[in-house]
């Protein structure tokens, strides 16, 4: 009886150091994603610094376009595609009847 007693403990000391080995690593790797996800964060917000410099810029240069007048924003090419530069302008004729009005004029 004696030597099924030692193999229960011999056992349990196994599985002991077994579950003991994996929390280890367990702790491990959530220390690693733990700084992984610092590592993010911090990246986050020095590109939320950067965009908040590039936005200002933005406004001031556009600020500084709408003073111009828009005649000659209007002769002025946006700029190409791709490079920021170009914008949309919204269709002057937005009503209901717009449709019609373009279906009639290519015809």
């Amino acid at each position: 009886m004696e030597e099924e007693g030692t193999f229960f403990e011999k056992e349990r000391d196994r599985l002991t150091a077994e579950i003991s080995s994996g929390f280890e690593e367990l702790l491990s790797s959530s220390n690693d994603l733990n700084r992984k996800l610092e590592d993010v964060l911090s990246m986050n917000r020095e590109y939320e610094t950067i965009a908040a410099l590039w936005q200002s810029f933005h406004e001031l240069m556009r600020g500084h376009h709408d003073e111009e007048g828009d005649e000659t924003a209007e002769a002025e090419p946006h700029g190409l595609p791709g490079t920021g530069g170009h914008v949309l302008a919204a269709s002057k004729s937005g009503g209901p009847g717009a449709d019609q009005k373009q279906g009639s004029q290519d015809a």
